[in-house]
């Protein structure tokens, strides 16, 4: 019942909306969109009545850094009335600003705040927009991939001040490479 609810509705937002693409993860139906169309998909599921996403239960980012736009912003929702949840996604890089949707949803802000803090994504129109999972002084965004393992700062106990100092790290590598192939697909069983 729900699956087909989604299907009708599915079939109905790509002839009314500005979407790349639609497919199924389960039960949920994902959406993709333009940055620049983002907010007028979201105040469209939340507002119509086929609908009815009037929950945003959760934002979340990846870095993907090997594609142009390397930063995915995924927008979770859920319609009460029809028992369906709907993922809305779209990629940014670090030049293109998202818009704020803490008009529509009103939890949006701290996750947004969440997702700068952490990948470096900038949410124009989000007051508050600071650190919030780091420290004020805090460089970088952590969750990148190419942000250092150890961070650009060490932090350590001073016996002679008798408080922590924090000291700036030298890196010996300006960025890591990354290999993602497995050492089990090429491996041969020895007899």
């Amino acid at each position: 019942m729900i699956k087909a609810h989604l299907i009708s509705v599915s079939n109905y937002l790509l002839s009314v909306l500005p979407i790349f693409s639609v497919y199924f993860n389960r039960s949920t139906l994902v959406v993709f969109v333009k940055p620049e169309d983002l907010v007028l998909v979201l105040n469209f599921l939340k507002l119509h009545s086929h609908t009815q996403c009037t929950l945003l239960t959760s934002i979340s980012g990846v870095d993907y850094p090997h594609r142009k736009r390397r930063f995915e912003v995924v927008y979770d929702l859920l319609s009460v009335k029809f028992n369906a949840r709907i993922r809305v996604k779209t990629f940014v890089d670090e030049l293109i600003v998202l818009s704020s949707v803490n008009k529509i949803f009103s939890a949006a802000t701290w996750w947004e705040r969440e997702i700068w803090d952490l990948f470096g994504v900038f949410f124009e129109d989000n007051q508050s927009l600071k650190r919030i999972l780091t420290d004020y002084g805090f460089e970088g965004h952590p969750l990148r991939k190419d942000f250092p393992l150890s961070g650009y700062v060490e932090s350590r106990y001073d016996e002679r001040s008798k408080r922590v100092v924090c000291e700036p790290i030298e890196h010996a590598q300006e960025f890591r490479t990354f290999d993602f192939s497995s050492g089990w697909s090429s491996t041969q069983v020895s007899k």
